[in-house]
């Protein structure tokens, strides 16, 4: 098999043909299934795009989904949602679940996909009881229960803070509109969009898509209690400071970021991290190509972006660096100096010049960036500074011999809390990162490869870090959420230098 029809024959276009091209009355009559299912009432691809598109939007993770009839609406949330996101699809018949299983186990998005077989609201009564929650809940089944269904998830928090819910149906051909209406389905879905209307807890549109979909999503906490008697706590910590939540001042949309040594590793992991937690970013690297190819894979996220090629042992690169960034953007928010370098001899051995190339760089080019960074930071009245430091600058790793490096993160770790305290009256805050043993291609080298294994025995989480397991604390320490934080060395190293 070919991988074009490989790939259509795993995707919900093939579902939806299967469906379109199924007896539903045989199996109707058979006694099979209670739905006849008439080729109208079928999820079409259109409204399948649709349903894909708000699960990205919404970003969601977890998905529930109340009446899943063919799965087609199912596998197409899936397929929106990342490796490791779930769906859970309440469906009343078996054999509906039969008919898509088939389909699901030869898509790779399948393994997603968990169906509940039984009454809704039982299978509701059971997710609240297990404290489930989530991001976004898909309402497409018996009309009359809207409401119940509807009632029951926000009463018992089955929809997270920020998570949607969209109701399949809700203009139901017109006839919610229709004064003289008879029709049963009609009426209730009249009476459900009354009543979503007049719910203070939120607010919704209807997408006039096919029957109609309603998008609803709870309003902030404040305009929630304003028109009731709830006794809560009226303050920041309930509301949010200034009215955000707290990943929300994680949030680093329109701020100006360089990150030095970007062009690999640490630093192109904390460039990444920034540009998806909304910074622009100054992609900063000693190697150009490394820079532009870093700077590229940015720019494909959507992130705003420019390669810069600096020597940060240069005070003239590092000025030009800072009026580039200046130039380009105005102001400079985040300084992420992460640039390093490190040679292991023994110390009766360590030359000179090695001590003065590793100090250059390590130390003396932090503090260049530092104060240039620095001073603009100062003029603005606000700014970050994460440096990166190491859990060398607590212990003496081992066995391999690096005084120079040792000594020079040592050193990274006093400027930090020096320029913390000196300048955080003035709105900078300064802090750094002490990662451990990262896991990086340099690592699997001939000279460094024997050593694995013992730093390993020094390592209580037993495993070396992973570039990604430091890239929430640079987007902590870049972000407001910090804003009380100075001169901190925050250490992320599996407890090795605890033992």
């Amino acid at each position: 098999m070919d991988g074009f029809l490989c790939t259509f024959l795993l995707n919900p276009i093939w579902m939806c043909r299967k469906t379109m091209e199924h007896n539903w009355d045989k199996v109707f009559k058979e006694g099979k299934t209670q739905f006849r299912l008439p080729k109208e009432c079928i999820t079409g691809h259109v409204e399948g795009q649709t349903l894909k598109m708000l699960v990205h939007m919404s970003k969601a993770k977890r998905i529930l989904e109340i009446g899943m009839f063919t799965g087609y609406g199912a596998l197409s949330m899936a397929e929106a949602l990342p490796e490791d996101g779930s769906l859970v699809a309440c469906e009343i018949e078996q054999y509906l679940k039969e008919f898509a299983k088939p389909i699901f186990d030869r898509s790779p998005h399948g393994k997603k996909i968990t169906v509940k077989i039984g009454s809704a609201m039982d299978s509701l009564k059971e997710l609240a009881a297990a404290g489930e929650q989530f991001d976004m809940v898909f309402i497409d089944a018996d009309k009359n229960n809207y409401m119940n269904y509807y009632k029951f998830i926000l009463d018992h928090n089955l929809l997270r803070l920020s998570g949607v819910i969209c109701v399949d149906n809700s203009l139901f051909k017109a006839k919610v509109y229709l004064k003289d209406t008879a029709d049963v389905n009609g009426l209730a879905l009249r009476h459900f969009n009354q009543f979503v209307k007049s719910d203070l807890r939120v607010e919704q549109v209807i997408v006039p898509l096919r029957d109609g979909i309603s998008i609803i999503r709870r309003v902030p906490m404040a305009t929630a209690c304003a028109g009731t008697q709830s006794k809560v706590t009226d303050d920041e910590v309930f509301r949010g400071l200034n009215g955000r939540s707290i990943l929300d001042r994680m949030r680093l949309d329109g701020r100006v970021a360089y990150v030095t040594g970007a062009g690999q590793g640490i630093g192109r992991a904390f460039a990444h991290a920034l540009g998806e937690a909304g910074a622009k970013v100054a992609v900063v690297d000693l190697d150009q190509g490394k820079a532009e190819g870093v700077a590229e894979e940015l720019t494909l996220k959507g992130i705003s972006c420019i390669a810069i090629t600096a020597d940060i042992s240069k005070s003239s690169d590092v000025e030009r660096m800072i009026d580039s960034i200046v130039s380009k953007w105005g102001v400079i928010q985040i300084a992420c100096n992460n640039a390093g370098i490190n040679m292991n001899s023994a110390s009766e051995d360590t030359s000179l010049e090695e001590w003065d190339q590793t100090f250059d760089v390590n130390l003396r080019g932090t503090f260049m960036c530092c104060q240039a960074a620095g001073r603009v930071m100062l003029k603005q009245g606000y700014g970050k500074i994460i440096n990166t430091a190491s859990m060398a600058s607590l212990i003496v790793p081992h066995p391999q011999k690096q005084l120079a490096y040792n000594t020079s993160k040592a050193g990274v770790v006093k400027l930090t809390q020096t320029l913390g305290t000196e300048w955080i009256d003035r709105g900078v805050r300064v802090n750094c990162i002490s990662p451990g043993i990262v896991d990086t291609p340099l690592i699997h080298s001939e000279s460094l490869r024997p050593l694995v294994k013992r730093w390993l025995s020094d390592i209580p989480a037993g495993r070396l870090a992973l570039v990604t397991d430091l890239q929430a604390a640079v987007v902590y320490l870049a972000s407001d959420a910090s804003d009380y934080m100075t001169g901190h060395n925050l250490v992320i190293d599996g407890g090795q230098s605890l033992w």
